[in-house]
């Protein structure tokens, strides 16, 4: 069954169309992506899909169901803007969240506990949101979002303000949950995340979706035409538009999209005579790439 389901949904404020006529489907037990630039559209579309606004036309399902509130209980969600009300103490907050959702408070209390130990919080139950740093109030947000068992969770920037150990600790509770039969919708920034999470992707662009599937599939369409090099020096040619179509450079390692015509071979050569080589490969197109590709064209 498709745990969500968007048909034609479009949503415009004035003269500007936020989102136009979006298709998209989540199946069962995977994590998808909801890709795109800044203002692309991602954040309308998810407070749609939770009635924070009203889509102008189109259709809405979730769970097999028309969107409705009875509904929308069934459904994790941790938006980009946080809200935690910030004089509750932790533990009396998740417990009135969760009894909200309908979770008994027996169930709750338990369910409490385990996702406190779980993210090193337990320690806190009994102090003030307010006294909880930046990342420990993600945490916290990230907790709310599967308290009450959800079988759908919407997921709007979930690694803001972690550091690598519970970014860590979050990507292994999203692959757990999703093991269970969650599905799980994310939206991020980071490409390099997505591409090891997410089993499939849609990218919008200015309202619309440019790019839709499984990330393997998406991938294996672009061929292995891409150079990844590991580097140290001055990296000259790769301004060279008879050679390098286009590159995204990190210092010391770059991925080269080459000019149409050019066998890596001829990137290889001009590299050693400019650059000691570390790591030569032909490989298919990072997401991160993919993404730059698709909007830029998007542009032209």
């Amino acid at each position: 069954m498709e745990q969500l389901t968007l048909r034609g949904v479009s949503k415009s404020f004035g003269s500007l169309q936020a989102v136009n006529e979006l298709d998209l489907s989540v199946g069962e037990g995977c994590i998808y992506g909801l890709l795109g630039p800044n203002g692309a559209g991602k954040t309308t579309t998810i407070r749609m899909i939770m009635d924070i606004l009203a889509p102008d036309q189109g259709e809405i399902r979730i769970l097999g169901q028309p969107n409705s509130s009875r509904v929308r209980d069934r459904v994790g969600y941790l938006p980009e803007e946080r809200g935690l009300y910030r004089k509750m103490k932790v533990g009396h907050l998740l417990l009135f969240l969760a009894e909200l959702k309908g979770v008994k408070k027996t169930t709750a209390k338990e369910r409490i506990d385990y996702w406190l130990e779980r993210f090193d919080l337990l320690g806190w139950s009994q102090k003030k949101i307010e006294e909880l740093s930046r990342g420990m109030q993600q945490k916290l947000q990230f907790i709310v979002s599967f308290l009450h068992s959800p079988k759908l969770v919407i997921l709007d920037e979930p690694f803001t303000g972690l550091d690598p150990v519970n970014i860590n600790l979050v990507k292994e509770v999203m692959l757990e949950e999703k093991r269970k039969g969650t599905s799980i919708i994310l939206s991020t920034h980071l490409m390099e995340q997505a591409e090891k999470l997410c089993d499939q992707i849609c990218l919008i662009n200015e309202g619309e979706k440019v790019l839709d599937g499984g990330l393997n599939e998406i991938k294996a369409n672009y061929g292995k035409n891409t150079v990844v090099l590991e580097y140290e020096g001055q990296a000259d040619f790769l301004t060279d538009k008879e050679v390098v179509e286009s590159y995204d450079d990190y210092g010391k390692w770059v991925e080269i999209h080459p000019s149409p015509g050019i066998n890596p071979q001829a990137i290889l050569k001009r590299a050693s005579q400019e650059v000691t080589i570390f790591k030569f490969e032909l490989v298919e197109p990072s997401l991160n790439e993919i993404f730059i590709q698709t909007v830029q064209k998007g542009k032209e």
